[in-house]
């Protein structure tokens, strides 16, 4: 047997502990990164144990009659240990379908944990999903390096590496967000009409707490940023979060000298280097030319998968 257990803050550093431990989760599944949007979301977080000792935990929360795993975060599927085996897994979804049943719940919304991020294999919980009949509903695309078996840059991204080189360009690791932040938004709402996912105030806040996980990369010509990139770390993966240059920036080719730079000078021990997703609605839409961009990099496709299970 399988007994559920709803998160509550008392339960704030046996989760955390466990994360820490897990062969799966990152610091973004940890409650104090997952909590600082908790005044939008319903968390309605699960703790699995069986017999009495804690196996799995479920980073969710509700809207109505929907359990999504979790809507804030960019994954957020099944986190669990070394000693998680593929029958015991079935055994987790059977409790927690029996327990979503008993609460109302009609629908399961589950963002898989993509493997990139595994420190060990851990995908029990997509054979799961398979066995209780859930349904594939969104694939995204996401542009990943191999760190340890890179593909070549293509022509252009040479020819822009030698054109950065003739300025007078310095990458160093800053703690000017508002000013990158700024720059952000303009790129964001110059290109896309988007809104960053993370206020000012929210990244700062996120990168005092997570200072090992969260890093801000910049180029500066002179006493000015130009370019930069803020980087989520991870055991496996360095993920570009956020990615914006400056009208200057562009001229100087700064990105292209700032993303050689954290390849082959801070993350070259890394397994993978993700430039993130490349798609829009529910992946049904493919931006080509950002792709390509990414792709000229010697990046190659990784998908993330998204399942709808009804009760």
């Amino acid at each position: 047997m399988v007994e559920i257990v709803r998160y509550s803050s008392r339960y704030k550093p046996e989760w955390n502990t466990f994360v820490r431990a897990s062969r799966n989760g990152t610091f973004m599944l940890l409650r104090d990164y997952m909590d600082y949007h908790a005044d939008r979301y319903a968390d309605h977080s699960q703790l699995f144990y069986s017999k009495g000792k804690l196996v799995a935990v479920l980073p969710a929360n509700a809207i109505g009659a929907e359990l999504h795993s979790h809507a804030g975060l960019s994954y957020g599927g099944i986190v669990s240990g070394n000693n998680m085996k593929a029958p015991l897994m079935l055994k987790v979804f059977d409790a927690m379908i029996g327990y979503c049943r008993q609460l109302g719940f009609k629908t399961l919304y589950y963002k898989a944990i993509p493997h990139i991020y595994h420190q060990v294999p851990a995908e029990e919980d997509l054979y799961a999903l398979f066995r209780n009949q859930a349904e594939l509903c969104q694939r995204t695309l996401n542009s990943v390096i191999t760190l340890d078996n890179k593909l070549p840059y293509a022509t252009l991204r040479r020819r822009k590496l030698k054109q950065a080189r003739q300025y007078n360009l310095v990458v160093r690791e800053s703690q000017e967000y508002q000013v990158y932040m700024q720059l952000v938004e303009e790129v964001l709402q110059g290109k896309y009409k988007l809104r960053p996912a993370h206020t000012t105030e929210e990244l700062t806040r996120l990168a005092t707490a997570f200072r090992d996980n969260i890093r801000l990369y910049a180029v500066y010509e002179g006493d000015s940023m130009i370019a930069g990139m803020v980087v989520y770390e991870s055991a496996t993966v360095a993920h570009s979060q956020y990615i914006a240059s400056s009208a200057r920036g562009r001229e100087t080719a700064a990105l292209d000298f700032l993303t050689d730079y954290l390849l082959t000078k801070v993350y070259p021990h890394k397994k993978y280097f993700s430039f993130g997703v490349s798609t829009e609605q529910q992946g049904l839409y493919l931006n080509e030319q950002l792709v390509s961009n990414k792709e000229s990099y010697g990046a190659r496709t990784v998908v993330h998968d998204f399942y709808r299970m009804q009760f």
